[in-house]
Protein backbone atom coordinates (compact mmCIF):
# COMPACT_ATOMS: atom_id res chain seq x y z
CA UNK A 1 0.00 0.00 0.00
CA UNK A 2 1.34 3.41 -0.95
CA UNK A 3 2.37 5.64 1.92
CA UNK A 4 0.05 8.62 2.44
CA UNK A 5 1.73 11.92 1.69
CA UNK A 6 1.93 14.24 4.70
CA UNK A 7 0.13 17.58 4.25
CA UNK A 8 1.24 20.40 6.55
CA UNK A 9 -1.70 22.30 7.99
CA UNK A 10 -2.33 25.51 9.90
CA UNK A 11 -5.45 26.18 11.95
CA UNK A 12 -6.44 29.85 12.02
CA UNK A 13 -8.79 30.78 14.83
CA UNK A 14 -7.39 27.91 16.86
CA UNK A 15 -8.83 29.14 20.16
CA UNK A 16 -12.52 28.97 19.14
CA UNK A 17 -14.96 26.09 19.31
CA UNK A 18 -14.60 25.39 15.60
CA UNK A 19 -10.83 25.58 15.92
CA UNK A 20 -10.87 23.14 18.84
CA UNK A 21 -12.87 20.56 16.90
CA UNK A 22 -10.69 21.10 13.84
CA UNK A 23 -7.59 20.36 15.94
CA UNK A 24 -9.27 17.34 17.59
CA UNK A 25 -10.08 15.79 14.22
CA UNK A 26 -7.03 16.83 12.20
CA UNK A 27 -4.51 15.75 14.86
CA UNK A 28 -5.44 12.09 14.29
CA UNK A 29 -5.76 12.30 10.50
CA UNK A 30 -3.09 10.06 8.89
CA UNK A 31 -2.27 12.60 6.14
CA UNK A 32 -2.14 15.78 8.24
CA UNK A 33 0.67 17.28 10.27
CA UNK A 34 -0.42 20.41 12.16
CA UNK A 35 2.49 22.84 11.88
CA UNK A 36 0.84 26.07 13.06
CA UNK A 37 -1.90 27.04 15.50
CA UNK A 38 -2.89 30.67 15.05
CA UNK A 39 -4.92 32.77 17.48
CA UNK A 40 -4.08 36.43 18.04
CA UNK A 41 -5.60 36.72 21.48
CA UNK A 42 -3.86 33.60 22.81
CA UNK A 43 -0.46 33.94 21.11
CA UNK A 44 2.30 32.50 23.26
CA UNK A 45 0.04 30.08 25.12
CA UNK A 46 0.29 26.32 24.82
CA UNK A 47 -2.62 24.27 23.49
CA UNK A 48 -3.04 22.73 26.94
CA UNK A 49 -3.56 26.17 28.46
CA UNK A 50 -6.29 27.06 26.00
CA UNK A 51 -7.90 23.61 25.71
CA UNK A 52 -7.01 21.22 28.55
CA UNK A 53 -8.94 18.42 26.82
CA UNK A 54 -6.32 18.50 24.02
CA UNK A 55 -3.33 18.52 26.40
CA UNK A 56 -2.16 15.06 25.29
CA UNK A 57 -1.43 16.31 21.77
CA UNK A 58 2.17 17.21 20.95
CA UNK A 59 1.48 20.38 18.96
CA UNK A 60 3.13 23.81 18.68
CA UNK A 61 2.11 26.74 20.85
CA UNK A 62 -0.39 29.28 19.55
CA UNK A 63 1.03 32.21 17.60
CA UNK A 64 -0.18 35.33 15.81
CA UNK A 65 -0.44 35.30 11.98
CA UNK A 66 2.75 37.40 11.78
CA UNK A 67 4.69 34.84 13.82
CA UNK A 68 3.64 31.84 11.73
CA UNK A 69 6.13 30.23 9.36
CA UNK A 70 4.00 30.01 6.22
CA UNK A 71 6.79 28.15 4.40
CA UNK A 72 5.84 25.19 6.60
CA UNK A 73 2.15 25.25 5.62
CA UNK A 74 0.44 23.57 2.65
CA UNK A 75 -3.18 24.16 3.65
CA UNK A 76 -4.96 26.46 6.09
CA UNK A 77 -8.14 25.57 7.92
CA UNK A 78 -9.69 28.92 8.75
CA UNK A 79 -12.03 29.19 11.74
CA UNK A 80 -11.87 32.96 12.12
CA UNK A 81 -14.99 35.04 12.88
CA UNK A 82 -17.10 36.35 10.02
CA UNK A 83 -15.80 39.66 8.75
CA UNK A 84 -12.17 39.01 9.65
CA UNK A 85 -11.48 35.87 7.62
CA UNK A 86 -11.48 37.57 4.21
CA UNK A 87 -8.74 40.02 5.15
CA UNK A 88 -6.50 37.36 6.74
CA UNK A 89 -7.02 34.87 3.92
CA UNK A 90 -6.23 37.55 1.37
CA UNK A 91 -2.76 37.89 2.90
CA UNK A 92 -1.81 34.21 2.61
CA UNK A 93 0.68 33.01 -0.02
CA UNK A 94 -1.08 31.96 -3.21
CA UNK A 95 0.36 28.46 -3.11
CA UNK A 96 -1.46 27.65 0.16
CA UNK A 97 -4.81 25.92 -0.16
CA UNK A 98 -7.58 27.20 2.08
CA UNK A 99 -10.65 25.62 3.65
CA UNK A 100 -12.63 28.44 5.20
CA UNK A 101 -15.27 27.78 7.85
CA UNK A 102 -16.46 31.40 8.15
CA UNK A 103 -19.19 33.04 6.06
CA UNK A 104 -16.79 35.26 4.13
CA UNK A 105 -16.67 33.30 0.87
CA UNK A 106 -20.03 31.48 0.86
CA UNK A 107 -22.05 34.16 -0.91
CA UNK A 108 -21.22 34.51 -4.59
CA UNK A 109 -22.23 38.18 -4.73
CA UNK A 110 -19.95 40.58 -2.78
CA UNK A 111 -22.81 43.09 -2.63
CA UNK A 112 -25.00 40.52 -0.91
CA UNK A 113 -22.19 39.84 1.54
CA UNK A 114 -21.86 43.56 2.33
CA UNK A 115 -25.62 43.87 2.82
CA UNK A 116 -26.01 40.89 5.15
CA UNK A 117 -22.75 41.20 7.09
CA UNK A 118 -22.49 45.02 7.17
CA UNK A 119 -18.90 44.77 6.02
CA UNK A 120 -17.30 45.46 2.65
CA UNK A 121 -15.42 42.44 1.36
CA UNK A 122 -11.68 43.05 1.13
CA UNK A 123 -10.96 40.18 -1.27
CA UNK A 124 -13.80 40.10 -3.83
CA UNK A 125 -11.57 38.41 -6.43
CA UNK A 126 -11.29 35.40 -4.13
CA UNK A 127 -15.08 35.08 -4.01
CA UNK A 128 -15.03 34.15 -7.70
CA UNK A 129 -12.37 31.54 -6.98
CA UNK A 130 -14.14 29.99 -3.97
CA UNK A 131 -16.03 26.70 -4.32
CA UNK A 132 -19.03 26.16 -2.06
CA UNK A 133 -18.05 23.30 0.21
CA UNK A 134 -21.21 21.24 0.62
CA UNK A 135 -19.31 18.05 -0.05
CA UNK A 136 -22.14 15.81 -1.17
CA UNK A 137 -23.24 18.25 -3.88
CA UNK A 138 -19.97 19.84 -5.05
CA UNK A 139 -17.41 17.01 -4.99
CA UNK A 140 -16.24 17.52 -8.57
CA UNK A 141 -15.55 21.23 -8.07
CA UNK A 142 -13.97 20.73 -4.65
CA UNK A 143 -11.43 18.29 -6.13
CA UNK A 144 -9.65 21.04 -8.05
CA UNK A 145 -10.25 23.96 -5.74
CA UNK A 146 -7.69 26.13 -3.97
CA UNK A 147 -10.26 27.88 -1.78
CA UNK A 148 -13.26 26.02 -0.38
CA UNK A 149 -15.97 27.91 1.52
CA UNK A 150 -17.63 25.51 3.93
CA UNK A 151 -21.37 26.11 4.40
CA UNK A 152 -22.82 27.44 7.63
CA UNK A 153 -24.24 24.91 10.06
CA UNK A 154 -27.89 25.76 9.36
CA UNK A 155 -27.45 25.74 5.56
CA UNK A 156 -25.71 22.37 5.84
CA UNK A 157 -28.64 20.80 7.68
CA UNK A 158 -31.25 22.46 5.47
CA UNK A 159 -29.59 22.01 2.08
CA UNK A 160 -28.71 18.36 2.58
CA UNK A 161 -32.41 17.72 3.19
CA UNK A 162 -33.87 19.93 0.46
CA UNK A 163 -31.45 20.19 -2.48
CA UNK A 164 -32.26 16.76 -3.95
CA UNK A 165 -35.98 17.51 -3.66
CA UNK A 166 -35.66 20.85 -5.43
CA UNK A 167 -33.47 19.36 -8.17
CA UNK A 168 -36.05 16.63 -8.75
CA UNK A 169 -38.88 19.22 -8.79
CA UNK A 170 -40.75 17.31 -6.08
CA UNK A 171 -41.53 20.33 -3.90
CA UNK A 172 -42.85 23.83 -4.55
CA UNK A 173 -40.02 26.30 -4.03
CA UNK A 174 -42.53 29.08 -3.33
CA UNK A 175 -43.65 27.49 -0.06
CA UNK A 176 -40.78 26.36 2.16
CA UNK A 177 -40.88 26.96 5.92
CA UNK A 178 -37.83 26.02 7.99
CA UNK A 179 -37.83 25.78 11.78
CA UNK A 180 -34.25 25.28 13.02
CA UNK A 181 -32.70 24.77 16.45
CA UNK A 182 -29.03 24.83 17.43
CA UNK A 183 -26.88 24.40 20.51
CA UNK A 184 -25.19 27.49 21.96
CA UNK A 185 -21.75 26.59 20.58
CA UNK A 186 -23.08 27.80 17.23
CA UNK A 187 -22.81 31.35 18.59
CA UNK A 188 -19.05 31.03 19.08
CA UNK A 189 -16.83 31.16 22.15
CA UNK A 190 -16.97 34.91 22.74
CA UNK A 191 -18.76 36.25 25.79
CA UNK A 192 -22.34 37.17 24.90
CA UNK A 193 -25.14 37.73 27.36
CA UNK A 194 -27.71 35.57 25.56
CA UNK A 195 -25.49 32.48 25.70
CA UNK A 196 -24.55 32.72 29.37
CA UNK A 197 -25.81 29.63 31.21
CA UNK A 198 -28.46 31.47 33.30
CA UNK A 199 -29.78 33.08 30.10
CA UNK A 200 -29.68 30.09 27.71
CA UNK A 201 -30.16 27.18 30.12
CA UNK A 202 -33.60 25.71 30.83
CA UNK A 203 -35.20 27.70 28.04
CA UNK A 204 -35.71 27.96 24.29
CA UNK A 205 -35.76 31.18 22.30
CA UNK A 206 -35.86 32.26 18.64
CA UNK A 207 -33.39 34.79 17.26
CA UNK A 208 -32.58 36.47 13.96
CA UNK A 209 -36.29 36.33 13.19
CA UNK A 210 -36.89 37.13 9.53
CA UNK A 211 -33.30 38.23 8.85
CA UNK A 212 -30.83 35.56 9.92
CA UNK A 213 -27.56 35.74 8.00
CA UNK A 214 -27.81 32.14 6.80
CA UNK A 215 -30.97 32.92 4.81
CA UNK A 216 -29.19 34.30 1.69
CA UNK A 217 -26.90 31.27 1.65
CA UNK A 218 -29.84 28.85 1.77
CA UNK A 219 -31.72 30.80 -0.90
CA UNK A 220 -28.61 31.05 -3.07
CA UNK A 221 -28.07 27.30 -3.22
CA UNK A 222 -31.74 26.36 -3.55
CA UNK A 223 -31.96 28.95 -6.34
CA UNK A 224 -29.06 27.33 -8.18
CA UNK A 225 -30.80 23.95 -7.92
CA UNK A 226 -34.16 25.37 -9.02
CA UNK A 227 -32.59 27.58 -11.73
CA UNK A 228 -34.75 30.43 -10.49
CA UNK A 229 -34.86 32.65 -7.39
CA UNK A 230 -36.09 30.97 -4.21
CA UNK A 231 -37.34 32.64 -1.04
CA UNK A 232 -37.70 30.69 2.22
CA UNK A 233 -39.21 31.37 5.61
CA UNK A 234 -36.44 30.55 8.10
CA UNK A 235 -36.46 30.94 11.88
CA UNK A 236 -33.61 29.66 14.07
CA UNK A 237 -33.85 28.93 17.80
CA UNK A 238 -31.26 28.68 20.55
CA UNK A 239 -31.55 25.35 22.38
CA UNK A 240 -30.10 24.74 25.87
CA UNK A 241 -27.40 22.29 24.77
CA UNK A 242 -23.73 22.68 23.87
CA UNK A 243 -23.82 21.18 20.39
CA UNK A 244 -26.29 19.77 17.94
CA UNK A 245 -28.72 21.05 15.34
CA UNK A 246 -32.15 20.02 14.14
CA UNK A 247 -33.90 21.49 11.09
CA UNK A 248 -37.59 20.83 10.43
CA UNK A 249 -38.66 21.85 6.92
CA UNK A 250 -42.33 22.12 5.99
CA UNK A 251 -42.83 21.76 2.24
CA UNK A 252 -45.65 21.70 -0.29
CA UNK A 253 -45.52 18.75 -2.65
CA UNK A 254 -45.36 19.48 -6.38
CA UNK A 255 -47.90 17.89 -8.71
CA UNK A 256 -48.73 14.34 -7.67
CA UNK A 257 -45.57 13.82 -5.60
CA UNK A 258 -45.86 12.01 -2.28
CA UNK A 259 -43.75 11.76 0.85
CA UNK A 260 -42.67 8.37 -0.48
CA UNK A 261 -41.30 10.07 -3.60
CA UNK A 262 -39.27 12.43 -1.41
CA UNK A 263 -37.81 9.44 0.44
CA UNK A 264 -36.88 7.71 -2.83
CA UNK A 265 -35.21 10.86 -4.18
CA UNK A 266 -33.14 11.42 -1.04
CA UNK A 267 -32.17 7.75 -0.83
CA UNK A 268 -31.02 7.74 -4.46
CA UNK A 269 -29.17 11.06 -4.15
CA UNK A 270 -27.13 9.90 -1.16
CA UNK A 271 -26.60 6.25 -2.09
CA UNK A 272 -22.83 6.86 -2.32
CA UNK A 273 -22.54 9.38 0.51
CA UNK A 274 -21.12 7.66 3.61
CA UNK A 275 -22.25 10.29 6.12
CA UNK A 276 -25.86 10.69 4.97
CA UNK A 277 -28.45 8.37 6.45
CA UNK A 278 -32.11 8.40 5.47
CA UNK A 279 -33.68 6.94 8.60
CA UNK A 280 -36.24 4.16 8.50
CA UNK A 281 -39.82 5.17 7.80
CA UNK A 282 -41.41 6.33 11.04
CA UNK A 283 -38.06 6.84 12.83
CA UNK A 284 -37.45 10.35 14.12
CA UNK A 285 -33.99 11.98 13.75
CA UNK A 286 -32.59 13.48 16.94
CA UNK A 287 -29.48 15.49 17.77
CA UNK A 288 -28.24 12.84 20.22
CA UNK A 289 -28.10 10.33 17.35
CA UNK A 290 -25.33 12.26 15.56
CA UNK A 291 -23.58 14.10 18.42
CA UNK A 292 -19.79 14.23 17.97
CA UNK A 293 -19.94 12.68 14.49
CA UNK A 294 -19.92 13.78 10.86
CA UNK A 295 -23.25 12.12 10.13
CA UNK A 296 -26.46 13.74 8.94
CA UNK A 297 -29.74 11.90 9.56
CA UNK A 298 -32.83 12.77 7.51
CA UNK A 299 -36.41 11.69 8.08
CA UNK A 300 -39.42 12.23 5.80
CA UNK A 301 -43.01 12.39 7.01
CA UNK A 302 -46.36 12.86 5.28
CA UNK A 303 -48.20 15.81 6.84
CA UNK A 304 -51.83 15.39 7.93
CA UNK A 305 -52.52 18.37 5.63
CA UNK A 306 -53.00 16.99 2.11
CA UNK A 307 -50.27 17.93 -0.35
CA UNK A 308 -47.66 18.70 2.30
CA UNK A 309 -44.70 16.88 3.85
CA UNK A 310 -42.25 17.43 6.69
CA UNK A 311 -38.51 16.78 6.30
CA UNK A 312 -36.37 16.59 9.45
CA UNK A 313 -32.57 16.71 9.34
CA UNK A 314 -30.06 16.69 12.16
CA UNK A 315 -26.30 17.23 12.41
CA UNK A 316 -23.64 18.10 14.95
CA UNK A 317 -23.12 21.82 14.24
CA UNK A 318 -19.39 21.71 15.09
CA UNK A 319 -18.59 18.54 13.13
CA UNK A 320 -20.76 18.05 10.00
CA UNK A 321 -21.75 21.70 10.34
CA UNK A 322 -18.15 22.93 10.41
CA UNK A 323 -14.86 21.16 11.23
CA UNK A 324 -15.91 17.68 10.11
CA UNK A 325 -17.20 18.96 6.80
CA UNK A 326 -13.95 20.89 6.37
CA UNK A 327 -11.97 17.70 6.89
CA UNK A 328 -14.28 15.84 4.49
CA UNK A 329 -13.53 18.52 1.89
CA UNK A 330 -9.81 18.16 2.62
CA UNK A 331 -10.08 14.46 1.80
CA UNK A 332 -11.80 15.23 -1.51
CA UNK A 333 -9.21 17.90 -2.41
CA UNK A 334 -6.33 15.48 -1.86
CA UNK A 335 -7.92 12.40 -3.42
CA UNK A 336 -8.34 10.53 -0.14
CA UNK A 337 -11.25 8.39 0.93
CA UNK A 338 -13.96 10.77 2.11
CA UNK A 339 -14.21 9.08 5.50
CA UNK A 340 -10.50 9.33 6.36
CA UNK A 341 -10.11 10.71 9.88
CA UNK A 342 -13.88 10.95 10.27
CA UNK A 343 -14.85 7.48 11.42
CA UNK A 344 -15.92 8.61 14.89
CA UNK A 345 -19.26 7.13 15.89
CA UNK A 346 -21.81 9.40 17.59
CA UNK A 347 -21.64 9.87 21.36
CA UNK A 348 -24.61 8.58 23.34
CA UNK A 349 -26.11 9.57 25.70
Amino acid sequence: MARTKTIRAAVLGASGYTGADMIRLAALHPAIKITALIAKGHAGQSLAQVFPHLASLDLPALVSPEQADWDEVDIAFCGLPHGTAHSEIGKLPKRIKIIDMSADFRLRDPNAYAAWYANEHSAPALIKEAVYGLTEHYRDKIKGARLVACPGCYPTGVLLALLPLVKAKLIETSDIIIDAKSGVSGAGRGLKQNILFPEAGEGLSPYGIGNHRHVPEIEQELGVAARSPVTVNFTPHLAPMSRGELCTSYVRLAGKASAGDLRKALTASYAKSPFLRIVEEGAIPATQHVRGSNFCHIGIFADRIPGRAIVVSTIDNLVKGSAGQALQNFNVMYGLDETTGLDQLPLFP
